[in-house]
């Protein structure tokens, strides 16, 4: 048993095409509307594979494989069992000699890794407690850009609900983002790159940001640099709320990024009620109003996302409000000539409060507001 394994360990492709030479014999060529770029170099595919840790003896799901040059990396580093997922037909022939050359290790599945079940590819039997390590499976891939952010939440709202590739346990990723996506999944507080994607990624994973790969690496060249990123879900995630909870209040407070927070709370709430509720909000966490979006500290969204919370239990209705659903009503009235006091919305400022106890109690006619019953 011990000598199988190590020669399962120490094992090498056979002598193969090159992608280089599979490429020019299927005729492919990358899809810009696809936003596909061919990671040929071995050397980089190995130093990918390398950060997702040791994959002897490992379960891996590789997201888009393509010509195969990630592929041949990982099942040089002792992968057991090799699941693709390839949305893209012109690859699959190729696949298929590589999965010939790797006989019971490498199985294909011609599908949108979106829509693909991953809960179903594997067996139960490699599963780990949530509380323990991580399970002995991988997510590796070199992702198009035009699904990478899509499906990075995707997975965030997984490891939040412990399902898809996350019913195993706590599964690593390995991905390649563009380099300004890897820098915000990175982010750290008061930086330029800090974003939603910042706080969301950091909330339910330790995110590491691992090295970058220059744009002429690939072929074609893409305009920017590639950065390989590694996820491990954390235990418990820093913010104790449902997962598209935490999702608004993170995406309302950095609509408007540049202004002060306050701005992005006061959206959570219909304008009939909006300053008596964002003023409820920030006292109730103990948020400064005029602190930056990028400022603002996990605890912070934390205290914020509680407090929302808090006010949803008081008002359930108050989830379901989305502003640009009201601002899109506002203007069919416009469009109609037929005016609706209730939807106006004041423009955007940038003169925060001098506390978060005189938050903007009265309307800009100077009149206290008088919140109606609906979605208060």
């Amino acid at each position: 048993m011990m000598a199988a394994s190590t020669k399962l360990s120490s094992f090498r492709l056979p002598p193969f095409p090159t992608v280089g030479e599979l490429i020019k014999l299927y005729k492919l060529r990358a899809e810009k509307q696809l936003s596909q770029n061919f990671l040929l170099d071995l050397k980089l595919t190995d130093k990918i594979v390398r950060q997702a840790g040791c994959l002897r003896d490992a379960y891996v799901c590789e997201v888009g494989p393509g010509p195969g040059g990630l592929t041949r990396s990982i099942i040089n580093a002792g992968a057991t069992d090799l699941l693709v997922v390839e949305k893209d037909t012109r690859f699959i022939p190729g696949l298929k000699l590589l999965s010939e050359a790797a006989p019971g290790r490498l199985r294909i599945v011609h599908g949108d890794i979106l829509t693909y079940r991953m809960d179903r590819g594997f067996p139960e039997s490699i599963s780990k407690p949530w509380e323990g390590d991580p399970p002995n499976l991988h997510i590796i891939g070199n992702l198009p850009f035009s699904v990478s952010t899509p499906l990075i939440i995707k997975w965030l709202e997984n490891i939040a609900n412990r399902t898809g590739p996350f019913i195993y346990g706590r599964s690593q990723l390995t991905l390649t983002f563009q380099k300004e996506i890897a820098e915000r999944l990175t982010a750290c507080t008061g930086s330029k790159q800090r974003s939603r994607l910042s706080i969301m990624a950091q909330n339910f994973c330790t995110v590491r940001n691992c090295f970058t790969i220059p744009g002429r690496a690939f072929v074609p060249k893409p305009k920017v640099d590639v950065g390989v990123v590694h996820f491990t879900p954390l235990v418990q995630p820093q913010i104790q709320q449902p997962f598209k909870l935490v999702e608004k209040v993170v995406r309302n407070v950095f609509q408007f990024r540049r202004k002060h927070c306050y701005k992005g709370v006061e959206k959570l709430f219909p304008e009939a009620c909006r300053f008596e509720l964002t003023q409820e909000m920030l006292q109730k966490a103990d948020v400064d109003p005029s602190l930056r979006p990028t400022d603002l500290t996990i605890p912070q969204f934390r205290a914020l996302a509680d407090a929302y919370a808090h006010l949803c239990t008081q008002e359930t209705s108050l989830f379901g409000y989305e502003f640009r659903e009201e601002l899109r009503l506002k203007h069919l009235t416009r469009k109609r000539n037929k005016p609706m006091d209730t939807f106006i919305i004041d423009e955007p400022t940038d003169t925060p409060p001098k506390s978060s106890t005189t938050l903007l109690n009265k309307n800009k006619h100077g009149n206290q507001e008088k919140p109606t019953n609906s979605f208060c």
